[in-house]
């Protein structure tokens, strides 16, 4: 198991409650389907679990969400805690909608809440210059202290340090916060039915296609969206990302969104960020389980290669 997180490189955290998943201190799981995640705390994203480590851990997540009487529950979603601290979230048989919404709605409503903290520290700093006096000069002192704080949060958090992504078959590039504004959708003229990415990055810019345009814009749209969305917000990207349902034909459309130079990614409306934030990532992994069928066939025709040659072996001699 990846011990950081796909999208932003943070540490996934450690737990002392599951023997076969050890890494990740808040974990999603759904038994039907033989999923497991490990959800980043920081940034909130689902991070899908290699398939030659989850089965076993699937099991074990379910028995101690049985187990555990720190639970709350409905008919698709159920939330438990260990004694750890270690979070549990099993996931039902939910209509699709329904679960792209409470999925992302709470990773964007974490988003949120970070920042109207943040936002709150520095309104205290500027409240307590304005009263004057000595209980303004403590209120400013305490604002401003969570204000650089937070300030210090947000630059460790999304730093000019930039995020490397792979780009083609071998090289490796940093993508800065200067650059993120000019990230662009390409679409339309001699692209055809097809679009692409043009993405800016330390060592010039590069023209994205097919997966590793969607990967690539998962990745910075994470960034982008990092100031969370209200609930009616997300709510409208899941209706968006209903209808369109594809993440190439999502992009297509956003792309196609010419005014004010909408087809930046970072001046798309911010439902129309938003599901293309979530359609980037199912994709992803919808490539994931693909890659993992494919395996499934592979070892299937190989075992049977194996049964034809010891059934062979086992056959009476004419």
């Amino acid at each position: 198991m990846y011990r950081t997180c796909l999208f932003c490189g943070s540490s996934l955290g450690k737990n002392h409650s599951l023997e076969h998943q050890p890494v990740g201190r808040r974990l999603a799981f759904d038994r039907h389907l033989g999923r497991l995640w490990a959800v980043c705390r920081r940034c909130d994203q689902w991070n899908l679990a290699p398939l030659d480590q989850r089965w076993e851990a699937v099991e074990e997540c379910e028995q101690r969400f049985r187990e555990t009487t720190l639970r709350i529950a409905t008919s698709n979603i159920g939330l438990a805690r260990l004694a750890d601290g270690t979070e549990l979230i099993r996931i039902g048989q939910p209509l699709t909608p329904e679960f792209a919404a409470w999925r992302y709605g709470d990773q964007f409503g974490r988003r949120r809440r970070r920042t109207l903290w943040l936002a709150t520290a520095g309104i205290g700093a500027a409240a307590g210059v304005l009263l004057g006096g000595v209980a303004a000069v403590a209120a400013a002192g305490a604002g401003m202290a969570g204000w650089r704080l937070g300030g210090a949060v947000t630059r460790m958090r999304y730093g000019n340090r930039g995020r490397s992504l792979a780009v083609g078959h071998a090289d490796v590039v940093t993508v800065g916060r200067q650059h993120l504004a000019d990230v662009r959708v390409l679409c339309g003229g001699s692209w055809g039915d097809s679009w692409g990415l043009y993405l800016p990055h330390s060592g010039g810019t590069s023209i994205l296609t097919g997966s590793d345009a969607i990967r690539c814009a998962g990745v910075l749209l994470a960034r982008i969206n990092r100031f969370g969305a209200s609930a009616s917000q997300v709510d409208l990207a899941v209706d968006i990302l209903e209808r369109h349902r594809d993440a190439s034909t999502c992009f297509r459309w956003a792309g196609s969104r010419p005014e004010r130079e909408r087809y930046r990614l970072a001046r798309l409306p911010m439902a129309i960020r938003l599901a293309l934030e979530m359609a980037a990532h199912e994709e992803t992994e919808r490539r994931i389980l693909r890659g993992e069928l494919a395996g499934y066939r592979r070892r299937w025709v190989r075992a049977e290669e194996i049964a034809g040659i010891a059934d062979g072996l086992l056959a009476p001699a004419l």
